[in-house]
């Protein structure tokens, strides 16, 4: 008994492969992104964490979300 889905020229073979290969947008926006939250998360902590944000956490998520936008913007424009 063969599997039907392994010969050769079915479309889902080449949707699978095709899949592992290329990347999805927005996992290349979060490998844009991370890079420049690392960047403005280094320059803002002692002030996030200073006292003066409420919650700390939840402003560093907003900024990583922000990064992460941001990188999706630079993948549209480009």
């Amino acid at each position: 008994m063969t599997f039907p889905l392994s010969s050769a020229g079915v479309p889902l073979q080449d949707l699978i492969f095709g899949a592992s290969i290329y990347l999805p947008p927005v996992f290349k926006a979060v490998l844009l992104g991370f890079p420049l939250w690392l960047l403005v998360h280094r320059l803002v902590r002692d002030w996030l964490y200073a006292g003066e944000i409420w919650h700390p956490t939840l402003m560093d998520l907003s900024l990583f979300v922000l990064s992460v936008c941001l990188g999706m913007a630079l993948l549209t424009a480009w």
